[in-house]
């Protein structure tokens, strides 16, 4: 996979904050010498947040993002603002851009109260200094000019350097498997499988297990058993999709470890514990209680979706109450979450790490069990504690 290829849950989020006509947009252009922003001297050009994928050096595949003014007016304004606010929720670096000849507005300051309460590495770029005498920058802050191009490569290199360190995150699987163990991927190939393709978190498995020097066998469910007595040897590890797990877990040898690649990403998004924790709650669900099922990406839904279909049939024959769905997709997330008594999100494959956290985290503070697709079935079909063997994390408790 290129660079150009990344996905977007993968890339360095930089996003663009400023009052209308402080030249958000045209900072944009000039970092990326392009014209992905339209300019315009009427204030409110950009009225949606907009993203654009790209490879910009020295920092790599990063999404960039544009963001409506923050002083944007009326009813219309107030959503617009909302929308720019949302985006803090997935923001790794952000830029607070200003013009330097107004300086710092009490606007502003709000936003770099939200960075520093959010923990978001940000930098403050005063713009139009060709057209204004100014100090030398500082340490979070740096005068350019977007016209003229002056200071937009230090630019580049001060947003280099506030990009998040990769060493603490945990990988899919590359961690807790040797060179040379087989790993068994468990892939349905049915109505609701992408035409020609694997999804995303089969695609990035795969590719962890490569980098880990270890074997890759990508079967389907029917050809699951099968495959296992002709290997010679026990693989090390089983990955399944969840919506087979009860099969595949028959299949497999108690000495095997078995999970799913919905846990895999909760794990990686750095939520299983939470998740774990959370699907305790189906036990404890009454009549009328409301849950919420999430996801971070937006698909044509097949008439068996898990989503919106199959996990709402099975919470309900487990249970066996009387429940309440709500169904959200893509950048849509709740703003008060206090009417459920459950979030149950995907995997999370689309989102980046904050804004999966951030959802974790909302729930929590919340007051709401979060959990995600994979373990939620595996606790109802009791292999919780088995798919969850392999971590080390909770191998030690």
């Amino acid at each position: 996979m290129g660079l150009n290829e990344t996905p977007a849950a993968n890339r360095i989020h930089i996003a663009f904050f400023g009052k209308r006509n402080a030249g958000k947009s045209s900072i944009l252009n000039a970092i990326t010498n392009q014209s992905l922003a339209i300019v315009s001297d009427t204030k409110g050009t950009t009225t949606d947040p907009v993203y654009k994928a790209m490879e910009l050096l020295p920092l790599g595949p990063v999404m960039l993002i544009d963001t409506p003014g923050i002083d944007d007016e009326g009813a219309l304004g107030e959503l617009r603002i909302k929308k720019a606010q949302q985006v803090l929720n997935k923001t790794d670096i952000a830029v607070l851009v200003m013009d330097v000849r107004e300086g710092k507005s009490l606007e502003d300051e709000t936003l770099i109260q939200l960075f520093q309460l959010k923990g978001i590495p940000y930098l403050l770029v005063y713009n139009k200094c060709d057209l204004y005498h100014y100090e030398k920058s500082e340490e979070h802050s740096i005068f350019v000019s977007a016209k003229t191009g002056e200071q937009i490569h230090s630019l580049k290199e001060k947003l280099s350097k506030l990009i998040p360190s990769d060493d603490l995150k945990l990988r899919l699987v590359g961690d807790i498997i040797n060179p040379y163990d087989y790993a068994i991927l468990v892939v349905p190939i049915d109505k609701a499988a992408p035409k020609g393709r694997l999804i995303l978190p089969q695609q990035q498995t795969i590719r962890d297990i490569l980098e880990a020097n270890a074997v890759s066998i990508v079967v389907k469910e029917t050809e699951f058993a099968e495959t296992l007595q002709s290997l010679g040897r026990k693989p090390k590890l089983v990955i399944t999709d969840s919506q087979v797990f009860h099969k595949i877990n028959a299949e497999t040898p108690e000495d095997v470890f078995l999970t799913s690649f919905s846990i895999l990403m909760a794990r990686h998004k750095g939520v299983l514990k939470t998740a774990v924790d959370g699907a305790k709650t189906l036990d404890l669900l009454k009549d009328g209680d409301k849950i919420l099922i999430s996801e971070g990406c937006t698909h044509h839904r097949q008439c068996d979706d898990i989503g919106t279909v199959k996990l709402p049939q099975w919470i309900k024959s487990y249970t066996n109450k009387n429940l309440v769905f709500e169904f959200t997709s893509g950048t849509e997330f709740p703003q008060d979450l206090r009417c459920y008594q459950l979030v149950v999100h995907c995997g999370g494959c689309m989102l980046n790490d904050r804004e999966m956290k951030y959802r974790q985290k909302f729930s929590a503070e919340s007051g709401i069990p979060f959990t995600n697709y994979g373990i939620l079935i595996a606790y109802m079909q009791g292999i919780l504690q088995r798919s969850i063997s392999i971590f080390p994390e909770f191998m030690a408790q």
